[in-house]
C-alpha cells in the first residue's frame, strides 16, 4: 500500500509509523498551536494524508478552561466551575468524584476537546504551594483514590485525562528549576503512591511530566521515572506529554519516554531530526513515541468524527455542583448550636468574599462559568437578607477597585466571575455595633486566593495568616455581637489551609467551604440553614 493511500486505523499503526518520514514523525512528537477551540491550551499535530486529525488539549482540574467569548460570534461558551480538588477530596466520596468527572468529561467532549488536562494530584507538602487548591491532599491514598474516580468518570464519556504533574511538583516558586531531593522511600510511599493508584485503577489516557528536577535531573528527561517505573513497573500503556515548557533537551526527553512535547516549538522538530542523524537518538525511540501518540489519537472523539454541540447541560451540572459541594464543606467549630441558623431573618455580612465569593483559584485551574452565586445572594434566596447599608459599603469598595483596575489595564479589563479577591477595609466599633443592632447574626467571610506560577505568602491578604486588620476586625465583630447576645459565624472561602490559631476561639462557628464552584452561595446557604449537612473531613492538616 502506498503511503499516500494509508489511513490510520486500529490495525495499521505500525505501518503508518513505517510509512512516515523522519520529519513527519518528529512533527508528530511536537505539539502545535490550534485555533479550533478558543482558549484550549494545546494540540497534537494533524496529518490529513494519513487520516490523522489534530486533537485538542484543554485545562483543567476544576472544569474546562476555554474562552467564553469569540470574536464576531454572538454565542457564549461558558463552562461549569466545579468544586476544586481540595473541596472534592474533603468529601472522601469517590462516587461524587466520579459523577463530577462524568460531567467534566461531557463538557470536554461537547466543546470539541479530546483531553482534559486533569486531575492535578501532587501532594500538599507545603501549605503555601500556590496550586494546592488544584490538588487533593497531603495523603497519597486519598489522592490516588479520588484521582482514579475522577479519571474513570471523565474517560467513561470517551475523552481523555492527563494526570499531573509527574512528579514531586510540590511548589510553584522556582518550579522550572527547583531540584526536589527525595529519598526512595518517601518517593515511593508519599509522592508517587497516588499516581500509582490512578494509573493502575483508572488507566488515564495521558500523564503529564512536571517542570522540576528530581534528585538532580529534570523529570521530563528522567527515563527511570517515565519508562522504568511508570511503564515497566506499573504497566502504564498511555501517552506521556511534557508540561507546557520552553525547549529543553528535546533528545533526552524523547529518550526518557516523553512522547509529546508541549506546547511545541519548531526547533524541537529539528532537534529530533538532528538527534537521529547524529546518532544521539535512535529512530526506534522516535517510532515508539510516535506509535503511542497514534494509539492515543485512535481513542479521541475527533478521530471518530464526533459532532460536538458546544452546548453541554450547564443547568444539570450546576445542580450537581450545588449538591456536591456541601459534601466537602467542613464544620471546624460549632459551639452552642450556632449552626444551623434558626429564626434568622437578617444577617450582617462582613468580608469582601461575602459579596464576591470565589469559585476557584487562579491560573490553569480556573474556569469561565456563566455565573458564580455569591454568599449574599445565596442567603437572600434562602430568605435571609443582608443589612443593606453594609452591602452598599462593600459594593462601593468593589466599584472603586474595578474602576482602578480598568484604568490600569484598559477598557477591555474584565473581572472574571468567582476568581477575584477584593481588598478588605476596617469598620469602626460604632459601625459594627450599629450592625449588631439591626441584624440577627454576623457572618464574617475570610477569602484567600492563590494560583499557578507562585506560592502564597505567609502574610498579606492572600497569605497563610490573617492580616492584623482582619484579626482586629473579627475580634471587634465578635465582641460587639456577643455583647448584644448574637452569634458570629466565620466562613472560610479558601482553596487551601490558613492559620486559625490566634482567632478561632472568638467566633461561635467556623465553616470551611473551600472554593466550592459556581453555586458557592447557594451551597453555603444550604449548609448554614440546615437544608443539607456539611459532610467534609479535612484532607490536610489544619491548626
Amino acid at each position: 500500500v502506498k503511503a499516500q493511500q494509508l489511513k490510520l486505523n486500529e490495525k495499521n499503526v505500525e505501518q503508518i509509523v513505517r510509512a512516515m518520514t523522519l520529519e513527519e514523525k518528529a512533527r508528530l512528537l511536537v505539539g502545535v498551536p490550534q485555533t479550533l477551540v478558543n482558549g484550549a491550551v494545546g494540540a497534537t499535530a494533524g496529518f490529513p494524508q494519513y487520516g490523522i486529525p489534530m486533537t485538542i488539549l484543554t485545562d483543567g482540574p476544576a472544569g474546562v478552561r476555554i474562552d467564553w467569548k469569540r470574536e464576531g460570534d454572538p454565542n457564549s461558551y461558558h463552562a461549569t466551575a466545579f468544586p476544586i480538588g481540595s473541596c472534592l477530596a474533603a468529601s472522601w466520596n469517590v462516587d461524587l468524584a466520579r459523577q463530577i468527572g462524568v460531567a467534566m468529561g461531557n463538557e470536554t467532549k461537547e466543546f470539541g476537546c479530546d483531553v482534559l488536562l486533569a486531575p492535578g494530584m501532587n501532594i500538599h507538602r507545603n501549605p503555601l504551594c500556590g496550586r494546592n487548591f488544584e490538588y487533593f491532599s497531603e495523603d497519597p491514598i486519598l489522592t490516588g483514590k479520588m484521582a482514579a474516580a475522577v479519571v474513570n468518570g471523565v474517560q467513561s464519556v470517551g475523552v481523555g485525562t492527563s494526570i499531573k504533574h509527574f512528579a514531586v511538583n510540590s511548589q510553584e516558586d522556582a518550579r522550572m528549576s527547583v531540584n526536589e531531593i527525595v529519598s526512595q522511600r518517601a518517593l515511593r510511599e508519599i509522592y508517587l503512591k497516588g499516581f500509582e493508584i490512578a494509573v493502575k485503577e483508572a488507566e488515564p489516557w495521558t500523564v503529564m511530566s512536571s517542570y522540576n528536577r528530581l534528585n538532580g535531573s529534570f523529570t521530563q528527561e528522567n527515563r527511570e521515572l517515565l519508562t522504568t517505573l511508570l511503564r515497566d513497573e506499573w504497566g502504564y500503556r498511555g501517552m506521556v506529554m511534557t508540561d507546557w515548557t520552553d525547549t529543553r533537551n528535546t533528545v533526552a526527553q524523547v529518550y526518557a519516554g516523553n512522547d509529546l512535547m508541549e506546547p511545541g516549538h519548531n526547533d524541537q522538530v529539528q532537534q529530533i531530526i538532528d538527534g537521529v542523524k547524529n546518532g544521539k537518538l535512535s529512530v526506534e525511540d522516535v517510532d515508539r513515541n510516535a506509535k503511542r501518540i497514534l494509539e492515543y489519537v485512535l481513542k479521541t472523539p475527533t478521530y471518530h468524527g464526533y459532532k460536538y454541540s458546544n452546548k453541554p447541560n450547564l443547568k444539570a451540572h450546576a445542580a450537581l455542583v450545588r449538591s456536591g459541594a456541601p459534601e466537602g464543606m467542613v464544620l471546624l467549630k460549632n459551639e452552642n448550636m450556632a449552626l444551623p441558623l434558626n429564626n434568622i431573618r437578617t444577617a450582617a455580612l462582613f468580608g469582601s468574599s461575602s459579596y464576591r465569593s470565589m469559585s476557584c483559584g487562579l491560573g490553569s485551574g480556573t474556569v469561565n462559568p456563566d455565573h458564580v452565586v455569591n454568599i449574599v445572594d445565596g442567603l437572600s434566596a434562602a430568605g435571609i437578607t443582608c443589612t443593606s447599608d453594609l452591602q452598599t459599603l462593600y459594593d462601593q469598595k468593589r466599584q472603586f477597585e474595578d474602576t482602578r483596575h480598568r484604568m490600569e489595564r484598559g477598557d477591555d479589563y474584565d473581572w472574571k466571575p468567582g476568581r477575584v479577591q477584593y481588598s478588605e477595609f476596617e469598620l469602626s466599633n460604632d459601625a459594627i455595633r450599629a450592625q449588631a443592632d439591626r441584624s440577627d447574626v454576623a457572618i464574617f467571610t475570610i477569602g484567600r486566593e492563590a494560583g499557578e506560577g507562585g506560592d502564597r505568602s505567609v502574610d498579606g491578604r492572600s497569605g497563610f495568616n490573617l492580616t492584623d486588620m482582619e484579626v482586629r476586625q473579627l475580634k471587634n465583630v465578635c465582641r460587639e455581637f456577643h455583647a448584644a447576645g448574637k452569634k458570629v459565624i466565620v466562613i472560610i472561602n479558601s482553596g487551601s489551609v490558613i492559620q486559625t490559631t490566634n482567632w478561632k476561639d472568638d467566633p461561635d462557628a467556623i465553616l470551611l467551604v473551600w472554593q466550592p464552584g459556581e453555586e458557592c452561595g447557594n451551597s453555603v446557604a444550604d449548609v448554614l440553614t440546615g437544608k443539607v449537612n456539611p459532610s467534609g473531613k479535612l484532607p490536610m492538616t489544619w491548626v
